[in-house]
């Protein structure tokens, strides 16, 4: 389909001139300030949900029925990337940066209330560096999915966050605590493929969240993703 193949060449035009991840770093490297940091990351939020809604209101604006049926459980999981910016209430570690990482695997389960509105519980994160240990910010979200057009959901909710040892780089006595806390997720996604009960969407991820460590210090995250999801219905 011409309009869908067009959709898919300027995301990839997006992510290909973007030079979002290197600018960052070199921000980082001045020393500018926290509050400085956190504007860039909104702006950039604000520009990845403008890019998918815009997508989503310049669907075909004829008449057609609705022929893609969503209905009882519905499964998906993700693969993408983005950034992660970490700070610690003690100031004891040199948290306060921003960071790339990989958001593979993401998890999603749920249940179709109607054609467009569904219950989900989702499981976000990424990974992170610090000690030279690599440690996994997520959480398990209860959320609510809703396709405000055909093609086009938001998806949001509150839970659980969780700050752990990735999986692969567990160690005794070093990088093996678990912390929890509170995180809240905001997603948008767009339906650029569907046959059957499946569904490749493209979408962006805002989690924010907070666990306390170990002799009381905080730990406040926020990261930002892009990546495509894989589902089924």
């Amino acid at each position: 389909i011409p309009y869908h193949n067009k959709i898919i060449t300027t995301i990839k035009n997006v992510i290909m001139k973007s030079k979002i991840h290197e600018y960052l770093l070199k921000i980082n490297n001045k020393g500018m300030s926290k509050t400085i940091k956190k504007q860039i990351m909104l702006k950039m939020t604000c520009i990845a949900f403008t890019l998918i809604s815009t997508m989503a209101f310049a669907q075909n604006n004829s008449n057609v029925q609705n022929s893609f049926n969503r209905e009882g459980f519905m499964f998906e999981f993700g693969l993408g990337g983005g950034i992660i910016s970490i700070e610690d209430s003690a100031g004891t570690q040199s948290l306060d940066n921003t960071q790339s990482g990989g958001t593979f695997p993401e998890l999603k389960l749920g249940y179709m209330i109607n054609n467009r509105l569904a219950i989900t519980v989702s499981a976000p994160g990424m990974i992170y560096t610090v000690n030279d240990n690599d440690r996994h910010f997520g959480g398990i979200i209860p959320a609510v999915q809703y396709w405000v057009k055909d093609r086009w959901w938001i998806h949001g909710g509150a839970g659980l966050a969780i700050d752990s040892p990735a999986l692969y780089d567990i160690k005794d006595n070093v990088n093996d605590d678990w912390n929890t806390g509170i995180a809240a997720m905001v997603s948008t996604g767009y339906e650029v493929y569907r046959k059957n009960k499946f569904a490749l969407n493209v979408q962006s991820k805002l989690l924010l969240g907070g666990v306390k460590l170990n002799n009381n210090i905080d730990r406040e995250v926020v990261q930002f993703s892009l990546g495509v999801g894989f589902s089924w219905f």
